[in-house]
């Protein structure tokens, strides 16, 4: 990292110029629990790989983590399926909606990357038939990379995306008439609904996701001798399916305005990985059409042209 780059005073701009992006885009209200979250909030927070954190903002208030999850519990399924998991998701962008059936219905029930919904259930089904308690095995390893033992999914929130997952489930039946999905349904999207309410700020996001610019190695506090939680062979091929899949039919958009692997959710969150620098977390409720951060993606791209940072993940 450039040692040159005051962080602190670039986050304090970064802050000031992200105020007149309120109000150009609108919160998550077809999830009825997340419609109520205060839109005009802004965190965000720089976690580099010898462990210096700089935050701004809301950056130490709690958001449902939504698709964040997603990125989590592909890892974990990558860790325990290797290469096997291939065989049932792919690793193209979509080009759709995140929440899309259509393509489904034309390859036969195998969906293009783990980003999108329709991949996202088929990784919570792959861990549902690994894990016992799939919520509290993935809160396990959210727990020891972010160093936080305090670390919970928000019921109120699963209960309000349970109640209205039919298009999910709809997603769900459809992929286990085509043999790619092996438990009960209702079973695999209770879990998906807890890991999606997941909460954590934009401080214990960027720790979480350090590993992915560490070439797999977990910032620890108690053991900084532990051994990695991905290979660096590994970690490279998570922030490539990160570039091209994981700001849902926006990745395009991301990666030539950006130029970082990065995963977005509908609670407002985008997470950015800088391999051999930083891992980036920026929280603000308000989405565009495509379900990403109006003022977290104006924050990133302003991060990337004033530190150069894009172009280090390409």
């Amino acid at each position: 990292m450039n040692p040159s780059l005051d962080l602190p005073a670039l986050l304090a701009d970064i802050h000031r110029d992200t105020q007149a992006m309120f109000g150009r885009g609108r919160v998550a209200d077809y999830i009825p629990a997340l419609a109520s979250v205060n839109p005009c909030q802004f965190g965000m927070t720089i976690t580099t790989v010898d462990g210096q954190s700089h935050s701004v903002g809301d950056a130490h208030v709690p958001f449902s983590l939504q698709s964040i999850t997603k990125l989590f519990t592909f890892v974990l399924a990558l860790k325990v399926e290797g290469d096997a998991l291939w065989q049932r998701v792919g690793r193209e962008p979509s080009g759709a909606a995140f929440n899309s059936i259509v393509q489904l219905e034309t390859e036969s029930g195998r969906p293009r990357n783990p980003f999108i919904n329709a991949g996202a259930l088929v990784i919570t089904d792959i861990l549902t038939t690994r894990y016992a308690q799939l919520d509290y095995a993935l809160l396990g390893a959210l727990r020891r990379l972010a160093d936080e033992p305090n670390l919970y999914w928000n019921d109120h929130v699963a209960r309000s995306e349970r109640e209205t997952a039919h298009r999910n489930m709809a997603m769900a039946y459809f992929m286990k008439s085509h043999g790619n999905f092996h438990n009960q349904p209702e079973a695999v999207l209770d879990n998906y609904c807890r890991q999606c309410a997941t909460e954590m700020t934009c401080a214990q996001l960027a720790r979480a996701t350090l590993f992915l610019a560490a070439e797999g190695r977990a910032l620890s506090h108690t053991d900084p001798a532990d051994e990695p939680f991905l290979s660096a062979d590994q970690a490279r091929r998570v922030n490539a399916l990160l570039l091209t899949c994981g700001a849902y039919d926006a990745a395009g958009d991301f990666a030539y305005r950006i130029g970082l692997p990065v995963k977005t959710g509908v609670g407002g969150g985008i997470v950015a990985i800088v391999p051999g620098v930083a891992a980036v977390a920026v929280w603000s409720p308000e989405l565009d059409t495509k379900g990403n951060s109006v003022a977290g993606a104006f924050a990133l791209e302003r991060l990337v042209q004033a530190t150069g940072w894009g172009h280090t993940s390409i």
